[in-house]
């Protein structure tokens, strides 16, 4: 699977970890940015990872910021992308076998290397269960996305 990977300068302390975690589970990384801890504006190359995922070059992305936030408010404005912050293991494959995330965001500033390597994993293992209250729940905001005039 490809999976697109994007950090700003807050995120790029973990963006080596991640794509070692990305390899390491037999998955390959594509990476847009930053390359450096330079300050660059996080919208810039989390809505480039994140329109990767939602024009198919891509089946996941992780997006690193300091908190998270700001990167998880980004990947979402873009349609057909369900981006969620994740600093547990729990969350990180509870958001793909019920919600059908596709983007993870992790907080730099929150979270160490060794979990930011087990959120990953975790999450590129994920599988959506396709269950029938989870697609329901699923075409409800897809309804929302349109309503918003997003598409």
């Amino acid at each position: 699977m490809k999976v697109a990977v994007a950090t700003d300068h807050a995120g790029f302390p973990l963006k080596a970890v991640v794509l070692a975690a990305v390899q390491a589970s037999g998955h390959e990384p594509l990476d847009f940015g930053t390359d450096s801890p330079a300050p660059v504006d996080y919208p810039d190359v989390v809505a480039a990872a994140a329109r990767a995922v939602a024009g198919g070059q891509a089946a996941r992305a992780i997006v690193l910021c300091g908190s998270a936030v700001g990167a998880t408010v980004v990947a979402n404005k873009i349609p057909g992308v369900r981006a969620g912050t994740c600093h547990d293991t729990y969350s990180a494959h509870q958001g793909v076998e019920h919600d059908d995330m596709n983007v993870l965001a992790l907080g730099a500033r929150v979270i160490g290397p060794a979990l930011a390597d087990e959120i990953v994993r975790t999450f590129l293992a994920a599988q959506f269960s396709g269950e029938e209250r989870h697609r329901r729940r699923l075409a409800k905001i897809a309804a929302l996305e349109g309503a918003a005039g997003m598409r």
